[in-house]
């Protein structure tokens, strides 16, 4: 909680008025190489509140660069009132593409002073000690290799005195391991140094940059889905939706009122699966004022890319029983009778072909004379059974069309932009 005025530079320093507002510095301005030489690179301080004894503190903020990685932010608290304070550091870009993991091996002293750039999700690993820190339990920090073994052994020690109070068996294992990792500051033997990090901001230094370090192994890795849902960037799996299934075997009811009578009615919706076609919602409608009964079908997905024409031709009354699906867009047509209905007229209908033809039944299954049945349907969302499924019926033929451009207009697809449409809005903007 910043309770005071940004002050950049030391504290202290003179700022002239300015006349006028200042255009912001650009960002290599802003992030400057560190360096101990940069005496024109000072942290940015604001009074702040100390969360240990709630008195007044000082946070300063450093910009920098690191050479041959990128932009971070360098915060560190200090309270002169108890005497507490803190360090960490944030990266200054987002979270990467990739995750890296770099493997050191130190083998020399020199190793030691090699810059290291830790963040919250990284993890820290020594495979010969068996040693870990997991990632998000210390504040990322801005160190060397030295500096995180002696961050590790601070925190190790820090509660020593209250185990060995308690006289706490694991106080003096960790005693030992205190030790181990001490030997590990002087490189008495090499060992392997491991930092993992799914958001790809850790750094290692590479002393030899731009050469190749034969000490340093940087591997870029695609992230886990765990990992994702760690840093943030994936939401967590959904829980599974039993009901869904449920649904599809239930029939919905809603309010709804009489297109005849306009009392209230109940209309029933249900969606049906239509063996090798797709899936369609059916509503009915029933009123129990007027008597007065609907059914409308619609289509389950979208306009297809062809038109469909289904031609049928009938030779035998079990030809009647067919499954046929008649969407609102669908034409039908009976040659031999001369006999054509519009699209629209009946609106969709999931039915039999002889309660389609209910109208006309006697004509057709009474007579002698054979027909054909054409459905033809620009949006492509009609469908009538195949007997035969799933082999090709040989009384039936589905032909796909590319749709004139009539029919594109009847369906309101002349006018429709699906593409460039941004290009077209830029200038109202």
């Amino acid at each position: 909680a910043a309770s005071g005025a940004v002050e950049p530079g030391p504290p202290g320093a003179a700022v002239a008025p300015s006349p006028g507002p200042t255009p912001p510095p650009a960002p290599d301005h802003l992030f400057r190489p560190i360096s101990a030489e940069d005496e024109e690179q000072q942290p940015t301080e604001i009074e702040s509140l100390c969360m240990n004894c709630y008195c007044n503190g000082m946070t300063r903020l450093l910009l920098t660069k690191i050479p041959f990685f990128r932009e971070i932010i360098v915060s560190s608290f200090s309270c002169e009132h108890c005497g507490w304070n803190n360090t960490e550091i944030q990266s200054a870009g987002r979270i990467q593409d990739q995750g890296v993991r770099y493997t050191l091996s130190v083998r020399a002293l020199e190793d030691m002073n090699r810059e290291v750039v830790k963040t919250d999700s990284a993890a820290t690993r020594i495979p010969e000690l068996d040693f870990e820190i997991p990632a998000f339990s210390q504040k990322g920090a801005l160190t060397t290799v030295e500096g995180l073994i002696t961050r590790a052994i601070s925190g190790l020690e820090q509660d020593q005195p209250a185990r060995r109070a308690n006289k706490d068996a694991t106080a003096e294992r960790i005693d030992e391991f205190i030790v181990k990792l001490k030997e590990l500051k002087q490189v008495a033997s090499p060992f392997t140094l491991i930092i993992d990090d799914p958001s790809g901001n850790s750094f290692v230094e590479n002393p030899h940059a731009p050469q190749k370090d034969d000490a340093l192994v940087i591997t870029h890795y695609n992230r886990t889905r765990q990992q994702e849902e760690m840093l943030g960037l994936q939401e967590e799996a959904p829980a599974e939706k039993p009901e869904e299934e449920d649904l599809r075997n239930e029939v919905l009811q809603f309010n709804t009122n009489c297109p005849e009578c306009n009392a209230p009615a109940q209309t029933n919706m249900k969606l049906v699966q239509i063996p090798h076609f797709k899936e369609v919602i059916i509503m009915a409608t029933n009123c129990e004022n007027c008597g007065h009964r609907t059914n409308e079908v619609k289509s389950g997905g979208a306009l297809e890319p062809l038109g469909t024409r289904i031609t049928l031709h009938i030779t035998d009354a079990s030809d009647m029983t067919r499954d046929l699906l008649k969407s609102e867009t669908c034409s039908v047509e009976i040659p031999e009778l001369e006999f054509e209905l519009g699209m629209a007229v009946l609106g969709g209908k999931f039915t039999t072909l002889e309660g389609l033809l209910k109208d006309i039944r006697e004509l057709i299954i009474e007579g002698n004379m054979k027909a054909h049945f054409i459905m033809d349907d620009p949006a492509g969302n009609s469908y009538l059974q195949n007997v035969y499924a799933p082999e090709d019926d040989p009384e039936m033929k589905v032909e796909r069309y590319k749709r004139t451009f009539d029919q594109n207009e009847e369906l309101g697809l002349n006018d429709m932009k699906t593409e460039g449409y941004e290009a077209g809005l830029a200038p109202q903007r």
